[in-house]
């Protein structure tokens, strides 16, 4: 991880990387507190007290509550008398569904819990985990408006995550061997998480983030579901069950309904942003009617003035003269 952040931000970005103000360094600071810290760990907390089954649940909330942010934020309008609004809603809460039904359609049976589980608690930290995610985006959004070298914002978070995360082992865990990791799933699981997790996917998320905003990045995290879906029917031979077969036609839906909202608000936002035409236009009108006010000035000083005759002057030619001869006495 400190490898990756000294060769993206001291080799790649080293001239085009904006400059680090006393603002962007704390948006930079609770980035790394959202993401790998508090997301993290708090995810993983409530994973523990409750199941994986309800933990994905939960996450698929994300988008739902991200939608929310944005427009609380105003990073998005909705103007629910467009169709286009209408169709970011309504899509986002159908995704939603489709990935909650495709997620709880197996429900647990509740005299089979473990002892050990505490639902309520684990709710609480998964929700704060979604929380903390969707305010990820949301913050990582306003940061490339002025910080715009991705590469660069990439290995500053992860850097920071890193040593606020250490931070908060050293005071939580005090057993010693919670900090030994061999050559086995654990280190596999931990360096996936590090350079897949959060590396690759922070910078991926902030490129399409520039372009189409939040919104447009969280609206995919449920086709998730239907990726494990079928990887685990390949892999794992796991049962595709008809609730997961509605379930993902639904996100389909969804997400296709959230991509034309914000395809329509792209076209139009692009076609405010470029009114050349229209500037054209008004620059030549006025261009005209100064010169139809200059030509009206001039023939209003030439009608002013009296007519004068001009005369001009040349000389007359002479005619020849002629030698006259005298008479003879």
């Amino acid at each position: 991880m400190v490898d990756d952040f000294f060769v993206c931000f001291v080799v790649v970005h080293r001239k085009v990387r904006p400059k680090i103000t006393f603002t962007i360094f704390l948006q930079l600071f609770v980035l790394g507190l959202l993401g790998p810290v508090i997301d993290q760990n708090f995810y993983y907390a409530g994973l523990k007290f409750t199941s994986p089954t309800f933990s994905c649940a939960m996450s698929n909330m994300l988008p739902a509550m991200t939608f929310v942010m944005a427009v609380l934020c105003r990073m998005e309008k909705v103007d629910i008398k467009k169709v286009r609004c209408q169709a970011k809603v309504v899509g986002t809460v159908v995704t939603v569904a489709g990935a909650m039904l495709m997620t709880l359609y197996k429900v647990p049976n509740t005299t089979q819990l473990d002892a050990d589980k505490d639902w309520v608690k684990g709710s609480i930290l998964l929700i704060i985990a979604t929380f903390a995610w969707a305010s990820f985006f949301i913050l990582q959004a306003v940061t490339l408006r002025k910080y715009t070298a991705q590469l660069s914002l990439t290995a500053l978070v992860c850097f920071l995550g890193t040593l606020q995360s250490a931070a908060v082992t050293f005071v939580m865990e005090h057993r010693p061997h919670a900090w030994a990791i061999g050559f086995d799933m654990n280190l596999l699981a931990a360096a996936y998480a590090g350079i897949v997790s959060s590396s690759i996917a922070y910078y991926v998320q902030g490129r399409v983030m520039q372009k189409r905003g939040p919104v447009f990045v969280t609206a995919f995290s449920p086709l998730m579901m239907i990726i494990v879906a079928i990887m685990g029917s390949f892999i794992l031979a796991e049962k595709i069950y008809v609730g997961g077969v509605v379930g993902a036609i639904l996100i389909v839906i969804g997400l296709y309904s959230v991509l034309w909202g914000k395809y329509k608000d792209y076209k139009e936002k692009e076609a405010e942003e470029i009114p050349e035409p229209v500037k054209t236009g008004t620059i030549n009108n006025q261009n005209m009617s100064i010169i139809v006010d200059i030509e009206a000035n001039c023939a209003e000083i030439h009608r002013s003035e009296p007519n004068t005759v001009l005369a001009i002057s040349a000389p007359m030619p002479q005619p020849p003269m002629l030698a006259i001869e005298a008479p003879k006495a």
